[in-house]
């Protein structure tokens, strides 16, 4: 804020998933889960006119493009229910939690230098951003995802998930003489995770 029109910014998330049951209240399975993940944010900006056409700049004759990745370490902690089979079978989950991020760095793409900007053709004035390094290196918010698991005894156990992130720190400076008075991050993971049994328990009722 103020806003800078984007398109969808696509990058990789990958890492370890460490779960605990814990109990099994009334059809809930209850868990703890800890991840640490490798993952690229940022933006891609939607540089266009008044007409919806892309901005053609005036020394290169393309269309203007900027994109920039930032990477980060993830590290999110969930709470998580599940209600189905534990053991063999199919079982829907819903986790939340917090979830904080290490700056590792990142990386821009673009086809203009900052000095040729078309600002004659261009919807929004707002380029402060592309210059902008990143001032805040630790990343927090809340993540909360939706998903389905299948388990095998023999296998392991293999899910799916989507998941929303939204960040409750900024990436730039946010007092009264800076630029932009939010920067934060939100985004939508897909996740497949597979894990495997480092202990199990003894009791013959879990299914």
């Amino acid at each position: 804020m103020p806003e800078v029109p984007q398109q969808q910014h696509q990058g990789i998330t990958g890492g370890l998933t460490i779960r605990y049951n814990s109990e099994k209240y009334f059809s809930s399975v209850c868990s703890v889960v800890a991840e640490v993940n490798y993952a690229q944010l940022g933006w891609k900006e939607d540089i266009l006119t008044p007409d919806d056409q892309p901005v053609i700049n005036t020394v290169t004759g393309q269309p203007e493009r900027y994109e920039r990745t930032i990477t980060y370490l993830q590290i999110p902690f969930f709470a998580r229910l599940g209600w189905g089979r534990e053991r063999k079978g199919f079982q829907a989950f819903f986790q939340a939690g917090p979830q904080m991020g290490i700056y590792l760095g990142e990386s821009t793409k673009t086809n203009f230098n900052f000095a040729s900007i078309n600002y004659q053709k261009r919807t929004s004035q707002v380029v402060a951003q592309d210059t902008m390094s990143v001032e805040h290196k630790m990343d927090y918010g809340i993540s909360a995802g939706v998903g389905l698991e299948y388990s095998h005894p023999k296998l392991g156990h293999f899910m799916i998930e989507g998941r929303y992130y939204y960040g409750l720190g900024d990436i730039f400076g946010n007092s009264k003489r800076d630029y932009f008075g939010r920067s934060n991050f939100s985004n939508i993971v897909v996740k497949l995770t597979y894990l495997f049994d480092l202990k199990k328990t003894i009791n013959p009722k879990i299914k």
